[in-house]
């Protein structure tokens, strides 16, 4: 499948994918875009296969999800004018469930489509575990930091005891001692 075949690109798919409740997922009228079926045919797909799509690979969006993916558009639209064309609240996907959607959509497209998602998880999958290397790393260079700060300070503190005790402890002089000077 070449580019002049496609409308889809890393991108453009990229784009489609949003965080939900901790998880990445695609909505099921972002995929029937990219699969170039309607919506409501992928959803009866999904339906009719049932037993392929447990809770945890397609579920359809409450209320509160709704909210969570608008902020994520970063549209200014109530939830109520974003989803006024459908009769049922969109339905999301999970990276294991847009894999699953290959075996019941049974296209050229379908295959070609599903691959290219897959890609984009495992490369936003890698990107996290970069993310979480960064962190660990600037974790222990901050660790290794409050040592090295803490041995200083407790320095410093040594260093600013004995000076008061230098200054505490003046030499005596003899009281019967004889001046210097010119008389």
């Amino acid at each position: 499948m070449n580019s002049n075949e496609t409308d889809f690109n890393l991108e453009k798919i990229e784009k489609m994918v949003y965080v939900l409740n901790g998880q990445k997922v695609m909505l099921d009228f972002d995929l029937a875009q990219l699969y170039g079926v309607e919506v409501k045919r992928l959803n009866e797909q999904v339906k009719r296969n049932r037993a392929r799509f447990p809770a945890d690979f397609y579920f359809e969006c409450s209320f509160g999800d709704l909210e969570v993916l608008r902020s994520q558009f970063a549209t200014t639209n109530h939830v109520s004018c974003w989803n006024h064309k459908r009769r049922s609240n969109p339905c999301v996907f999970t990276e294991n469930g847009v894999a699953m959607l290959s075996s019941v959509l049974h296209s050229d497209r379908a295959i070609e489509v599903n691959i290219t998602i897959m890609r984009i998880f495992t490369k936003l999958k890698s990107y996290l575990m970069m993310e979480q290397i960064k962190d660990q790393r600037v974790d222990k260079l901050e660790i290794e930091a409050t040592k090295v700060f803490k041995i200083v300070f407790e320095r410093l503190d040594h260093v600013e005891s004995d000076v008061k005790e230098l200054k505490s402890s003046k030499p005596s002089l003899a009281p019967a001692r004889k001046k210097i000077g010119l008389k």
